[in-house]
């Protein structure tokens, strides 16, 4: 028969730890820039292909 793995909670308990921490010394950036530098990115991609694909 196996055994039970009880190590669940107490392995996570450290990253539950480090994870609730926040960092108060980093940049603040929104989602939603996060998302539209993103899109920006690929547009600038896109249309360079085209343009210097020729």
């Amino acid at each position: 028969m196996a055994k039970k793995n009880d190590s669940g909670f107490q392995s996570s308990a450290g990253l539950m730890r480090y994870f609730d921490v926040e960092n108060e010394k980093g940049i603040k950036v929104s989602p939603y820039a996060v998302i539209g530098i993103a899109i920006a990115v690929i547009v600038i991609v896109e249309v360079a292909s085209i343009f210097f694909s020729l």
